[in-house]
């Protein structure tokens, strides 16, 4: 898939940066003995190993499916990134409890003129970075680019911090700003780190994503053709970025084979329409009931046993039913 070919790309350039942004980092600790820039430098460390493993994720994801993973590979971005949100929380706490320590015991800092200017660099190489690979991510629909980007973006949030940390104590003369700035951050960092375990989890467990039902339906809803009677028992199930529909499409009942499956056809075009080819399907079809006649917009129906009352709009309550609707 293309979309998995872009994916992988952007993923090593994010890892081929981190390494750069990382030497560059402990270049402007050891120029400034600064702590909030060790803790920036160390939390380095974890987007290096995240990023390796977001590009490692990303290639098993883009293998096609096979005999062992009928459904594909994609549920190794999830685990990627569950992986990568534990790293962000291991460098807050680390970073918390040098923080503290130095803020009871502060070391001396120097040069950190020329310091603050390599961190404003790295902040926004990051920047670009980051909206670069979460764009990306979320046209694609992939969780570990998502995440990466993420990751980037809050790395430069946390660096311009850090500088303006930095400018305040050459302003002021008062080091303790530095470990102020780094506790902030530490904590910043651990909730940025639970946010992405968090939604990781969501897709390893097959959580419902309400916001992309919503879309999902919205899209049915506006170019809906009258001979898709019902719609219920809706799923969507991500895996990557490949996204699983499960539903129940009522057709009239006296269709043959054919036509129900050119019904079909029609409903599952409309939606690749939207969202492209990174979306498969399982369309179960059932027959119209007597009492779908008062919700069914077909005109002219030979077949009708009670005449129409009002058109049902599909929403999130009653597509998710497992039941047919009626009024």
């Amino acid at each position: 898939m293309q979309s998995a070919k872009q994916n992988l790309k952007i993923q090593f350039f994010v890892t081929t940066l981190s390494i750069v942004l990382f030497v560059l980092k402990f270049v402007a600790y050891f120029m400034t003995h600064s702590l909030s820039v060790l803790s920036d430098a160390l939390e380095s460390i974890v987007n290096v190993l995240a990023g390796i493993i977001g590009l490692y994720s990303l290639y098993v994801a883009s293998k096609p499916k096979d005999k062992e993973h009928p459904y594909g590979h994609g549920k190794a971005e999830f685990i990627s990134a569950a992986f990568e949100g534990s790293l962000i929380i291991t460098a807050g706490f680390i970073i918390l409890y040098e923080s503290v320590i130095t803020f009871f015991e502060p070391t001396t800092l120097h040069d950190l003129d020329n310091g603050i200017w390599v961190l404003l660099s790295t902040a926004i190489l990051n920047l670009i970075a980051g909206f670069l690979a979460k764009k990306i991510g979320r046209k694609n629909k992939s969780l570990a680019l998502v995440s990466s980007g993420q990751h980037l973006l809050i790395d430069s949030f946390t660096t311009f911090a850090i500088a303006i940390g930095i400018g305040l104590v050459l302003l002021t003369g008062y080091n303790k700003i530095d470990a102020i700035v780094a506790i902030i951050m530490g904590i910043w960092i651990i909730y940025n780190g639970y946010k992405i375990i968090r939604e990781s989890l969501a897709g390893i467990m097959d959580e419902a994503d309400m916001a992309l039902l919503e879309e999902v339906i919205q899209e049915i809803n506006q170019t809906r053709n009258a001979n898709w009677i019902d719609l219920h028992n809706l799923r969507v199930i991500k895996y990557g970025a490949l996204m699983h529909i499960d539903c129940h499409l009522t057709v009239p009942w006296y269709y043959n084979v054919n036509e129900a499956h050119f019904a079909v056809d029609d409903f599952t075009k409309l939606i690749q329409k939207k969202f492209g080819d990174s979306v498969e399907f399982f369309v179960h079809t059932d027959g119209c009931m007597p009492f779908s006649c008062p919700i069914c917009t077909i005109e002219g129906c030979e077949k009708r046993k009670a005449p129409f009352l009002q058109k049902l709009n599909w929403d999130l309550e009653n597509v998710l039913s497992n039941l047919k609707h009626q009024l």
